[in-house]
């Protein structure tokens, strides 16, 4: 049984992973980490990781920046493994999680879905085969709760899309001088109703446009990369680790 810290535990996505543990032959949840208190949980609920006396495997985090660089600092005096999917982080923020890996691994992703770690795959794959000759635009949509644009997913698609590490990013388009030119890739962001995700990345070359999309139905596939993430993750040497690591452990 592989015993779990969930850091923010009483937000959307904490709440989801508890959910499916609660129905996992592999996992356990040996406690909850939520500043806001314990809510309606069956484990203990501390407001820092360093308070959790619990015996535990690994953290998996979904929680807030903040609260994600403390939990990093606990988890390091602890020797537990760390799953990150928080996304907003500064870069200090990250700065200060990547000096953590010397001494714990840490797998850090901004999106745990399986799927969208293979669109990222893709669309790596499809800018160094279309080249220079096609203009690159992706947009994300995501639920008007939301609090940071364009998405962490967004950003790290534009990042595989940019083999040469050349392009500007844009973040929307608007004015009279908001005409295309070359090096450029689009990034844009929706918010609205209940969208739990969705990602598209238009590659438009002369005379045809190829689309790559992953679409969200349900917050729970985030919750399943996690868990395969954790589990990847468990005995594992210390470093950074990525969602590709999971997807070609080999």
């Amino acid at each position: 049984m592989i015993r779990t810290i969930l850091n923010g535990c009483g937000g959307r996505m904490g709440r989801t992973v508890a959910a499916t543990i609660a129905h996992h032959p592999e996992f356990a949840v040996a406690a909850g980490v939520d500043i806001a208190g314990t809510g309606d949980t069956t484990f203990p609920v501390y407001p820092r990781l360093s308070e959790v006396p619990e015996e535990a495997d690994v953290v998996i985090d979904f929680s807030s920046p903040g609260a994600t660089v403390a939990m990093v600092e606990d988890a390091a005096g602890k020797g537990l493994p760390v799953v990150i999917a928080t996304t907003g982080l500064t870069d200090q923020q990250h700065a200060a999680v990547a000096e953590r890996a010397a001494t714990i691994p840490i797998l850090q992703a901004a999106n745990m879905s399986l799927g969208v770690n293979l669109l990222r795959i893709l669309v790596r794959r499809a800018a160094e085969a279309l080249g220079e000759d096609f203009d690159i635009e992706i947009v994300e949509k995501h639920h008007k709760m939301k609090k940071d644009a364009p998405s962490g997913t967004a950003l790290a698609l534009a990042r595989e899309a940019d083999i040469r590490k050349e392009r500007r990013f844009v973040f929307g388009r608007d004015g009279r001088e908001a005409l295309r030119v070359s090096g450029e890739i689009g990034v844009h962001a929706v918010r609205g109703g209940s969208i739990v995700g969705e990602h598209d990345v238009i590659f438009a070359g002369p005379d045809e446009v190829i689309t790559l999309r992953h679409t969200a139905y349900s917050r729970s596939l985030f919750a399943a990369g996690a868990l395969k993430a954790a589990r990847f993750l468990i005995g594992r040497a210390p470093g950074m680790y990525s969602m590709d690591d999971v997807l070609s452990p080999d």
